[in-house]
């Protein structure tokens, strides 16, 4: 089979080519400023993010992971201090929280949805907790609300890991916006992505956008003087002027993935194939589908079908956070979180981008019923 015959997982090619006659020339603008760390390309980035997100400050960082830890050490946890998150996300989320001093603490995720449950966080609050770190997982946002009124019972801000959600909504809120600091990631594959590393931090405390501010840039808020230890995590202006040109583009790329889902499941429900699999899709809201995940019986079995129809397929994550070796300190054994543990193991991802043609979404959804 060719290569163009393949029905790929992503397409950031693809992407490129749609949007290269606009972006070439604002990347070369940057270059020929001079201007390539921060700069106005990059405040007119963070003002643009700022407003689509809802949110009252945005902060351009190097990645999504040190929006993370930037968002942690703008709290002040460190060493001591204990942090909650799901053990069903990519590891960046709790290495950030290693990386401060802390100490991850997982609670499990809701079965239809895999995102973080209330109740399970409640039980694991302890003195020394000091931030609850929710993860808006596959493009759907977290239960804000119900994780909302559990943090300000026990006086805990809540930092929303968004970094696979840019754009997606729980009622008429945006992931960013609930919480008291959130990171995104502009990972090359991401919904909203950038040519290498970039990430944002949103808030809408005007004393967290100044710290995390000055901690991206070395501590620094003037040149030279080094109020406190930051980190050398400042956004490229080529990054942001790409960013930039894709923004404006994410709504429209946005919908495009939802006519795909949508056509997914209506596939799968003609072919009659509830028995077998299942979409994780459920709650009312924007979901925007950084990856179609569903649940399928005979999962590994499956992708091995899809494989050899040249339909790329993928598995997030089949480790569990608190099975990983470099976690063995925390303590976890297999068992400990059941509804984290059975969706490893019955997870897959489908091809999902824009630039996905019906009759490719028809190749896939007719692979699917065929194995079954």
């Amino acid at each position: 089979m060719n290569d163009k015959d393949k029905i790929q997982l992503l397409d950031t090619g693809g992407q490129w080519a749609e949007i290269a006659e606009e972006t070439e020339p604002a990347v070369l603008e940057v270059l020929r400023s001079g201007r390539w760390a921060l700069g106005p390309r990059v405040e007119a980035f963070e003002e643009e993010m700022a407003a689509y997100l809802g949110a009252r400050h945005a902060i351009g960082v190097a990645s999504g992971s040190d929006a993370l830890i930037l968002a942690l050490l703008a709290l002040d946890i460190g060493p001591g201090d204990e942090v909650i998150t799901t053990p069903s996300t990519f590891i960046a989320t709790a290495t950030a929280i290693s990386r401060v001093g802390a100490v991850p603490v997982f609670a499990d995720v809701h079965e239809a949805d895999l995102l973080l449950d209330a109740d399970a966080v409640g039980k694991v609050i302890t003195k020394k907790t000091r931030a609850i770190v929710p993860v808006h997982l596959y493009g759907q946002c977290v239960d804000g609300e119900a994780l909302d009124a559990l943090a300000r019972t026990h006086r805990l801000p809540i930092v929303e890991d968004a970094c696979q959600a840019v754009g997606a909504t729980r009622g008429v809120v945006r992931a960013g916006a609930f919480g008291e600091l959130a990171a995104f990631s502009f990972y090359p594959t991401k919904n909203l992505s950038a040519a290498g590393d970039a990430g944002l931090v949103t808030t809408n405390d005007e004393r967290l956008d100044k710290r995390v501010r000055r901690l991206r840039d070395h501590g620094s808020d003037v040149r030279y003087e080094h109020i406190e230890i930051g980190l050398n995590s400042r956004l490229d202006a080529v990054q942001a002027a790409i960013l930039s040109v894709k923004l404006r583009r994410l709504d429209g790329w946005t919908e495009a993935r939802n006519r795909i889902a949508d056509a997914y499941i209506r596939l799968f429900f003609e072919a009659g194939l509830g028995q077998h699999i299942r979409p994780l899709v459920r709650h009312p809201g924007r979901h925007v589908f950084h990856q179609f995940m569903m649940r399928a019986e005979r999962r590994d079995e499956l992708r091995t079908h899809l494989a050899a129809q040249g339909i790329g397929s993928e598995v997030y994550y089949p480790i569990p956070l608190h099975l990983q070796e470099c976690f063995t300190s925390l303590g976890y054994r297999e068992g400990d979180f059941p509804v984290t543990e059975k969706a490893a193991r019955e997870l897959v991802a489908l091809p999902i981008h824009p630039g996905l043609t019906s009759a490719e979404v028809e190749r896939v959804a007719g692979a699917i019923a065929d194995f079954y």
